[in-house]
């Protein structure tokens, strides 16, 4: 199987707004080893490559995950969303693979009493959410709420948070990220 690495990186580079002068000097090398290598008349070593990807910045496992060519999925039934969760709490994901998106779609479901751990989250980006059902505490730092049904949050994900549901019913809450975090 012949994988198309010139292709990647041009589809990757303009996905991300970047020049290839741009991305030449994030990565240290020539802007004609960028020309050269999207053109498929150079073809990067592992090393080459790698350092070209920090300067977007991509691991290289998500890079040869791309599939460039393929037609997104626009409309999903409530059956089509992908479960990235565990027991107790539901996180069900519009679309199966978020690559190359810099936004992220759940609907969570917490079971009464659980909740996303003792040891806050902290992650790069921003989140927000609206409780459908039950009842919802969220933590952020030092912050504390209850939020029920038709409340909202929205915080910079590199804030320490917590979600618990509390009360006797499970809570749903229909949330984004971004980027995906997942």
């Amino acid at each position: 199987m012949s994988v198309d690495i010139g292709g990647r990186l041009r589809f990757i580079r303009a996905r991300h707004k970047l020049s290839q002068r741009e991305l030449a000097k994030r990565a240290g090398v020539t802007n004609s080893t960028i020309s050269l290598i999207e053109s498929n008349q150079m073809n990067p070593s592992v090393g080459a490559l790698k350092r070209i990807l920090d300067g977007i910045p991509m691991g290289l496992a998500e890079f040869f995950a791309l599939e460039p060519e393929s037609r997104r999925k626009i409309f999903y039934r409530a059956e089509e969303l992908t479960e990235v969760g565990k027991k107790p709490i539901s996180y069900r994901q519009v679309g199966d693979n978020l690559f190359g998106r810099s936004l992220q779609i759940l609907k969570e479901r917490y079971e009464p009493g659980s909740d996303t751990g003792r040891v806050p989250l902290v992650h790069d980006g921003e989140e927000g959410g609206i409780v459908i059902s039950g009842k919802l505490e969220v933590t952020v730092e030092d912050e504390r709420r209850i939020l029920n049904p038709g409340d909202a949050y929205y915080f910079e994900s590199r804030r320490p948070h917590r979600f618990r549901c509390v009360g006797g019913k499970p809570c749903e809450v229909i949330s984004a990220c971004t980027p995906p975090t997942f």
